[in-house]
């Protein structure tokens, strides 16, 4: 691979991840509520990571040419990128919700409001 196309990839998936992910950390910031800050963080950890982990490989590439274990390790941090920040997410969204943690009046919750089947919240404990 040439030194100049191998330097603007890194430097274009680099920059993009590293944008993304500052994108997303100003976005936290100027959201009100837990479930807001947790949305606006998914784009970092789903998409900012990944093309960090991109432009990785693509320098590991250059640097010391094409090896399998290098794109089995980028490949499964790509995937393991994605499926955690989709796992975490939903379980923090979750959890900030049945914490009873103060909603702004905009966002609406859906069915998360609703404590999982076999779960008891406030009222059903008191009642026991």
């Amino acid at each position: 691979m040439n030194d100049v196309v191998a330097a603007v990839l890194v430097g274009i998936f680099g920059i993009t991840g590293s944008l993304i992910m500052l994108a997303s950390a100003i976005a936290m910031f100027r959201v009100r509520d837990a479930l807001s800050r947790i949305n606006a963080f998914s784009p970092a950890t789903g998409l900012g990571m990944p093309f960090i982990v991109i432009a990785a490989y693509v320098y590991d590439l250059h640097a010391s040419g094409f090896a399998w274990g290098s794109l089995l390790m980028a490949v499964v941090a790509i995937l393991c990128l994605i499926i955690v920040s989709s796992v975490a997410s939903n379980t923090l969204s979750r959890s900030a919700v049945l914490s009873g943690q103060p909603i702004h009046r905009k966002t609406s919750p859906n069915r998360l409001a609703q404590p999982p089947e076999g779960v008891l919240d406030e009222a059903e404990r008191s009642e026991d």
